[in-house]
């Protein structure tokens, strides 16, 4: 049982580590929509712009990809243990992904708010900060890792099934 804890642990913070790193990846990739500073605040410069849609997609792309990275490396590093690797990439993948959202949005906040504020009412465009619409994406890590871990564990349950063969092997 001591063990189960410890895979659990050991996948919990293995994954957010690489939340944080995939968050400043994303915030390095992703689009930022460009603002106007007006009297009344910050307003869209180009109300049809493309780049939300782009950073969300950007956010799936990047936490699925890593959500199967991590799925497969955990199956073949912790079959002994498959119920605390299994929990803990599920517990795991939805820290990570919060951690992707908090550092990515954390990353570019600072530099935009300084930018704005340096700005003259009115007549400045400045970048805005990188921020996740579609909240729906924030299950893409766990919902891949967990479901390719389970893929990867049936096809080798599979392949050592004595059911695969007819009759088993009597013939």
């Amino acid at each position: 049982m001591a063990r189960e804890v410890r895979a659990f642990a050991v996948t919990v913070l293995t994954l957010a580590a690489l939340g944080a790193a995939a968050g400043l990846l994303w915030s390095g990739i992703a689009p930022r929509v460009t603002l106007q500073v007006t009297d009344q605040g910050t307003l869209l410069a180009d109300p049809t712009t493309q780049a939300l849609i782009a950073a969300d997609g950007w956010f799936a792309v990047i936490t699925g990809g890593l959500g199967l990275v991590c799925g497969g490396c955990a199956w073949l590093a912790g079959r002994r243990w498959m119920l605390g690797v299994l929990l803990g990439l599920c517990v795991g993948g939805t820290a990570a992904s919060f951690l992707t959202q908090w550092a990515g949005s954390a990353f570019t906040i600072g530099s935009v708010t300084v930018e704005a504020a340096a700005a003259a009412p009115g007549a400045a465009i400045v970048p805005g900060a990188l921020q996740l619409t579609a909240r729906g994406v924030l299950v893409s890590w766990p919902l891949l890792a967990v479901g390719f871990f389970a893929l990867l564990e049936g096809m080798h349950g599979y392949r050592e099934s004595s059911l695969r063969q007819p009759y088993g092997g009597q013939l």
